[in-house]
């Protein structure tokens, strides 16, 4: 029952990934806190969201998340978009925590989890996607670091 009930949550994570990118996204744009990203296109906003919701399954069971993680930043392109338009490292960690916060928000306003039973199920997935953003935000900051030490 763990398992589905994390795989639920995957699946609707990937299925839902255009609808949650773009909540993220109306409250990336508003927020006083990464107000850099009023330069950087809507489009490639949603698209680095989608990807990461979509892939998150694989983050999310995979063996060594951090290099899962890794790997997907890298064919993605997420750091090195974000470093070329200049976005402070502070606002791109600030947008990785709000594409967490707008999953489970998502979540919780479609009723994914229901009973107890599923509640406790729900306690155990936050803790592994919290686990998965935050090897998002160290991998993110740390190549930012590297990006920027490397240019000058």
């Amino acid at each position: 029952m763990q398992s589905a009930l994390a795989d639920k949550l995957m699946q609707f994570s990937s299925s839902h990934s255009s609808k949650i990118a773009e909540q993220w996204y109306k409250a990336l744009s508003t927020n006083t806190k990464t107000q850099a990203y009023k330069s950087m296109h809507r489009d490639a906003c949603i698209r680095h969201a989608e990807c990461i919701y979509k892939n998150l399954e694989k983050l999310y069971f995979a063996e060594s998340p951090e290099s899962a993680v890794l790997h997907l930043l890298d064919v993605d392109g997420f750091v090195e978009d974000h470093y070329a338009r200049s976005i402070p490292l502070e606002q791109v960690i600030y947008a990785i925590i709000l594409l967490r916060r707008h999953l489970w928000l998502y979540a919780e306003i479609q009723a994914l989890y229901d009973g107890v039973e599923d509640l406790l199920q729900m306690v155990e997935n936050i803790n592994r996607v919290l686990l998965v953003f935050d090897y998002l935000i160290f991998v993110a900051s740390s190549k930012y670091r590297l990006m920027q030490a490397q240019s000058r």
